[in-house]
């Protein structure tokens, strides 16, 4: 399974009303970031819960990091267990959750 379809998979592991709230996002897959290279995901945009009324704007953005993903992973089971817990970290922050909540939930 390449490593596209798995992210696919764990978007599609969302319960169906989480599903249909991902509205208005752009999940995008890059080799790395550019300033920290060890970077699994990061959330670019305005949690759902800070919003007030957004017609017409930008989509928000999940970055999806390849490289690091797969460079700390070399077992298959493993990296797809990282690449799940990193997309739905990323969804987390698009949901209002913060880093504490995410750790207790196990997403971090």
């Amino acid at each position: 399974m390449s490593f596209d379809e798995i992210v696919a998979r764990a978007l599609r592991s969302l319960p169906q009303d989480l599903q249909a709230a991902v509205r208005n996002i752009e999940i995008a897959i890059e080799e790395q970031h550019p300033d920290d290279p060890d970077l699994f995901g990061l959330y670019e945009g305005v949690p759902l819960p800070e919003r007030g009324d957004w017609n017409a704007q930008l989509p928000d953005r999940i970055r999806i990091f390849r490289r690091p993903l797969v460079e700390s992973f070399s077992d298959p089971r493993e990296l797809e267990e990282e690449i799940r817990i990193t997309v739905l970290h990323e969804l987390g922050h698009y949901f209002g959750l913060d880093e504490d909540r995410l750790d207790d939930l196990g997403y971090s």
